[in-house]
């Protein structure tokens, strides 16, 4: 007699074989035999689906019908007189195309998936166009970004609630600062710290000099102008102007087993690892928010600045509710360096909305231990790429948790439960599935595009939509 704990086992044997026998049925031209078995098939995933939905084991009752007629089910292919030699051998060639064919689809996905989530839209390109050509032919333009010289002072002043954003993409800027000034309770006492490269510098400049924002203070500096950023002080911008990095990043031909989504030329630039030197690019602030240009807020985050990190310099919502948000994920634990200084089940966390004392980093000396995983990382052997894996490492016993309503992540590549995007205050896309995209997820792009000005002059022009 069979144990109620064995059933759900013999019943899930009984359908993988019944699979197989669907195949080969079809191929066979006895269609009625494979309808028969897709129907009881159907049935037995039922069955297997009541069980987990109750959380307990089938009974007797309810399997042992079930599976006295699946058997008498796959007894059949002996009296239609199926070779089983011929039957496993074709089988096996049909299961080894199928793997085939799927891993040439899963592949091509990830590439496409990957090509457009790097490609610019041409609307935002012409927005970049129309801005810059603005900065230069309109002075008045130039002289209103954050109310002239009056607001200065609030540059520097520490009883003011700082935020950081360091990006190339001022329509993602632009919703950042927006849905940050809209949900605040005082606006006047909100400042943004905007880095952005040469390029995208001018159009920055005046998109935030045209647009009020209820009369927050956003200052917009570039990247260039960091005279302490360059190669002998940061070890990973003498990596990433060498030539071996560079061919990793856009050929691949350095290691061709690695997957693509880690072969972005997106972590070239510098302003991805710029998080690492906020406390030198405001060096008179003492505590900020940092805030990645994929993320909207929708709820006053004022209450932040007075969470007690406990002397920690990293306040940051944990992700290790499941086990491939742990440390274990992202780095090398078969180098001995990883091993020995720390745990693989330690806590992922989330590196896009954090709050950092900047007082503590500098005590910490943060920056310099940065530095140095940089440096013990130049042969990619601890781990791949990105900004997280060092994060973990730099952070390591440094992270305050934050409870998790503050950073709601998943909606750029996941489902994500409703409930906690209504409670969420910094709801992050993160994942390929950008809302500014055309492969945005169509479902949540509306909590972004609230946020855009669809009927400024400008964005219509530009078919910004």
């Amino acid at each position: 007699m069979l144990n109620p704990a064995s059933f759900t086992r013999q019943l899930s044997d009984q359908i993988a074989l019944a699979k197989s026998l669907v195949v080969i049925a079809k191929e066979s031209k006895n269609l009625q035999f494979a309808w028969e078995l897709s129907a009881q098939i159907r049935y037995l995933q039922i069955l297997l689906s009541k069980a987990a939905t109750r959380r307990s084991s089938l009974t007797i009752r309810e399997s042992g019908n079930a599976i006295k007629d699946m058997a008498l089910l796959l007894f059949q292919p002996q009296q239609l007189h199926y070779d089983s030699g011929t039957m496993i051998m074709r089988l096996k060639a049909k299961i080894h195309s199928l793997e085939e064919q799927m891993s040439t689809v899963s592949d091509n996905s990830s590439k496409f998936g990957q090509l457009a989530a790097e490609e610019v839209p041409k609307s935002l390109y012409c927005l970049d166009v129309q801005l810059t050509t603005e900065w230069f032919r309109n002075p008045n333009v130039q002289r209103r970004l954050s109310g002239g010289k009056s607001n200065v002072w609030k540059l520097e002043d520490n009883n003011l609630y700082h935020f950081c954003v360091f990006s190339d993409n001022i329509l993602a800027t632009s919703v950042v600062v927006n849905s940050t000034a809209v949900n605040s309770e005082h606006p006047e006492n909100v400042v943004f710290h905007l880095v952005t490269d040469k390029i995208n510098y001018a159009p920055m400049k005046a998109w935030f000099s045209m647009n009020d924002f209820r009369g927050i203070t956003v200052e917009v500096q570039k990247i260039e102008d960091f005279s302490w950023l360059n190669a002998s002080h940061v070890p990973v911008l003498r990596q990433l102007q060498g030539s071996e990095t560079k061919n990793y990043y856009f050929t691949g031909n350095v290691d061709k087993k690695t997957p693509i989504k880690f072969r972005n030329p997106k972590y070239l630039s510098m302003l991805n690892h710029l998080r690492f030197y906020i406390p030198e690019v405001v060096p008179a602030l003492r505590k900020v928010i940092f805030l990645d240009d994929d993320v909207v807020v929708q709820k006053d985050l004022s209450g932040l600045f007075s969470v007690d990190l406990n002397g920690n310099v990293n306040g940051a919502v944990e992700t290790c509710t499941e086990t491939f948000h742990r440390y274990h994920k992202y780095l090398n634990y078969s180098h001995p360096l990883i091993q020995s200084h720390f745990d693989p089940d330690a806590c992922g966390w989330a590196f896009k909305m954090n709050v950092f004392d900047l007082v503590e980093w500098r005590k910490r000396n943060v920056s310099g231990i940065y530095h140095y995983w940089q440096e013990k990382n130049i042969d990619r052997t601890l781990w791949k790429l990105g900004t997280l894996p060092p994060g973990l490492l730099t952070f390591y016993g440094l992270i305050e948790p934050l409870d998790p309503s503050w950073h709601v992540l998943g909606l750029g590549y996941t489902n994500v439960d409703h409930k906690l995007i209504s409670k969420g205050t910094v709801l992050h896309y993160n994942g390929n599935s950008k809302p500014w995209l055309k492969i945005g997820i169509e479902k949540y792009k509306p909590l972004w595009e609230k946020y855009v000005a669809y009927d400024y002059p400008i964005l219509q022009q530009c078919n910004v939509h």
